[in-house]
């Protein structure tokens, strides 16, 4: 390994601790109501995790946001879990770290989309080995009535991210997101993607991060938009409902699917921190039908068929 390129725990955890500050304002200031509670966390010791903290961000009822948490947290222990070990034995024995920013922001109005982001760092250790290390996260769109120029926009912003880093990282990265926020027992995307990467670390500590850094900074600019565009559409009770059967998907996936949900609740991790993530409010319907030709049916035909936005 390169001496000069060894990866730096503590500028990652600068920057993580900045974004979190960063996206919460610009979500505070476009809400213009309700600001973001801050619930500073520290465990010693848990069934897992050696020891771990964190700062959880959440903003509820607003004007434009019905929840919205935005979560940083660092977490550390000698004993990695299977989801961990399963596909990557060579992690067996080694302690480790894990730190990231994970949001995700749901709106009151159905004409707003729902969003995730996530940026992470994962580190294991063992005395007298190279440290195994990577990046991960990346940025996806939820929405329940499609629009074109959104879709574009979000998709235009997550190329923009990547252009830096070489020709194809972009088309690599949205393929990924398609594959990976795909809810398999209902044979559905989730929404309409954008970007996710994992076990980042081929080109060296220093290019790595600086492609978390650019999705990481990213993200406001692909989102905000959006919602300043949507945020005073109007909408009916029905389309209400719609967007509250369609959260219901974001639940399903969530629990079977999602790898941090999964990783944080079999490490012993903070259960309020990691099911922020949910929904305030939801509906379950028993298979639900929708009328052809409707927008709610258009979301399943065209918007959640993947497609190359840019």
């Amino acid at each position: 390994m390169n001496t000069e390129d060894q990866p730096d725990i503590e500028t990652v955890k600068s920057y993580l601790i900045g974004l979190q500050e960063t996206i919460c304002s610009a979500l505070a200031e476009e809400d213009g109501k309700a600001d973001f509670i801050v619930d500073e966390w520290q465990r010693e010791k848990g069934k897992v995790i050696g020891k771990g903290g964190g700062i959880t961000r959440v903003l509820n009822n607003g004007a434009v946001f019905e929840q919205a948490g935005v979560n940083f947290s660092h977490v550390s222990g000698g004993q990695l879990p299977a989801s961990a070990t399963a596909h990557r034995p060579e992690l067996a024995g080694r302690e480790f770290q894990a730190m990231g920013v994970s949001l995700v922001i749901h709106p009151k109005n159905p004409m707003i989309p729902t969003s995730h982001a996530n940026v992470r760092f994962f580190i294991a250790t063992k005395e007298g080995e190279d440290p195994v290390w990577w990046f991960g996260g990346g940025f996806d769109l939820t929405p329940y009535y499609g629009n074109d120029e959104d879709c574009i926009h979000w998709h235009t912003i997550s190329k923009k991210a990547c252009d830096p880093f070489g020709e194809g990282t972009y088309k690599k990265y949205k393929t990924w997101c398609d594959d990976y926020f795909y809810i398999k027992h209902r044979n559905e995307q989730r929404g309409i993607g954008g970007l996710f990467f994992d076990d980042l670390n081929e080109e060296g500590f220093a290019k790595s991060f600086a492609f978390m850094k650019s999705v990481g900074d990213h993200y406001i600019d692909a989102y905000r938009p959006i919602v300043q565009r949507r945020k005073n559409d109007s909408y009916t009770e029905e389309q209400r409902n719609f967007q509250l059967y369609r959260r219901g998907r974001y639940v399903e996936f969530n629990l079977v699917y999602d790898r941090g949900t999964l990783f944080g609740l079999q490490t012993g991790g903070r259960t309020e921190s990691i099911l922020m993530s949910l929904p305030p409010v939801v509906h379950f319907e028993y298979d639900r039908k929708e009328t052809e030709g409707s927008e709610e049916a258009k979301l399943y035909s065209y918007y959640l068929q993947p497609k190359d936005w840019v």
